[in-house]
């Protein structure tokens, strides 16, 4: 039977003659889809929204030459274009989202904070480990921030002494550090 009886019968309500249109041209319907879209998926998303506008649709269509093909092509494209129009206005809607607020993760918090800790004892047990002139030295100007001047006043020595117990236990602390590492 030619496409102009089967889509007669289909119009009357005969869904058998429907089904026989759609398994004649369902790949040649894909086919063209995907030619249009590049996609398979988007491909049988036209190809199944065709044949339901065509079920929808069938008693008011008039085939061209005896043939459901040209009709059903046409509304494959019109089908893919409405798509395509669409995808870009969803984009361009998109684009004018703001991006949403940076949230930092908790645990990265939390991790980082247990990351610190560990430093800080580790950097305690080492300045635990420095002869006490030098660990006195460190206490002030690098954990207690007091200026090589005031050390030197709190400490009753000179200003040189300070700095060269402090530059003696930087030294020290680096390689200690740096030993708890490993």
């Amino acid at each position: 039977m030619d496409d102009r009886v089967l889509w007669d019968r289909a119009a009357g309500g005969d869904e058998a003659a429907f089904g026989e249109l759609f398994e004649r041209h369902a790949e040649a319907v894909w086919n063209h889809a995907y030619r249009l879209t590049g996609s398979w998926s988007a491909a049988e998303d036209l190809t199944s929204n065709t044949f339901l506008t065509a079920w929808r649709r069938r008693a008011d269509v008039t085939l061209v030459r005896d043939s459901a093909l040209p009709w059903l092509y046409t509304v494959a494209g019109n089908a893919a274009r409405d798509e395509h129009r669409g995808a870009r206005r969803r984009l361009r809607l998109l684009r004018k989202i703001p991006d949403p607020p940076v949230v930092s993760d908790h645990a990265d918090a939390v991790a980082e904070r247990l990351d610190g800790e560990e430093r800080l004892r580790e950097i305690v047990e080492a300045v635990r480990a420095l002869p006490k002139a030098q660990r006195a030295v460190v206490e002030l100007c690098l954990l207690g921030d007091l200026s090589v001047a005031d050390a030197a006043a709190a400490l009753a020595v000179a200003e040189v002494t300070v700095r060269a117990h402090l530059s003696r236990a930087r030294a020290r602390l680096r390689t200690l550090l740096k030993e708890a590492e490993k």
